[in-house]
């Protein structure tokens, strides 16, 4: 929801003091919209509500509402970003693991994208890695119809690097083949507001719009202690 929408939402939020969950759970659906996730807020008073894949802070009146990145002032740690990371469905993305596979990003691409190549490439040479790709067809048909190649391959992983590292192309696409979530992985990036490829997304909530270096890329596990 763009912010100019949601401070017009806001003003028409009642002021009535409110006592428990479910109450708060109908102020914020009945203005907002269905809420996806709803828990207790690090600060007090406060829930921590998702609503169309967007994080933001209600109090226990449902009477203000905080549209933003909470930060932990001891450790530095953006707390909304994380959460936003952990909420991807991952189940959408093409996977790939590297070593141990202990340091997890996602990232965001089109298949016909030539830094994503680049990443790709990249990716095949770090250590310690795992990544989830959201096939992200930004650019024409020709890219959708790739995605939906990979997407019906028997085997997604290898069908993406293939392409994407040797120029390999897909399968065939099958006489059948689901594509919702692919359908579904293309929505989650508008959602996101990514407006192109590649984006990648760190476990620590770092977003970064374009290519970096496989060098970059480790840098930031070491960071975390990857």
């Amino acid at each position: 929801m763009k912010l100019p929408v949601l401070a017009a939402v806001l003003a028409c939020v009642p002021l009535a003091a409110i006592a428990d969950e479910a109450d708060v759970r109908k102020a914020v659906e009945t203005k907002l919209g269905r809420i996806e996730k709803m828990a207790r807020a690090p600060m007090a008073g406060m829930w921590e509500i998702t609503v169309n894949s967007q994080i933001f802070y209600i109090d226990d009146k449902a009477t203000y509402v905080l549209l933003g990145n909470l930060l932990d002032m001891k450790t530095g740690k953006n707390i909304t970003a994380e959460r936003q990371f952990n909420a991807l469905p991952l189940e959408l993305a093409v996977k790939q693991v590297r070593g141990s596979g202990k340091n997890v990003f996602v990232t965001f691409e089109d298949p016909n994208c030539g830094y994503c190549k680049k990443l790709a490439r990249d990716i095949l040479t770090l250590k310690d890695a795992t990544v989830y790709t959201f096939l992200l067809p930004v650019l024409g048909d020709d890219s959708f119809e790739k995605s939906k190649a990979i997407w019906c391959a028997p085997d997604k992983s290898k069908a993406w690097v293939d392409w994407m590292t040797i120029g390999k192309a897909p399968p065939a696409l099958p006489a059948k083949c689901d594509t919702a979530g692919l359908d579904k992985s293309a929505k989650l990036g508008g959602k996101l507001g990514i407006r192109g490829t590649p984006h990648i997304f760190f476990a620590t909530g770092e977003r970064v719009g374009g290519y970096i270096p496989a060098a970059e890329i480790e840098k930031r596990f070491a960071a975390t202690g990857g």
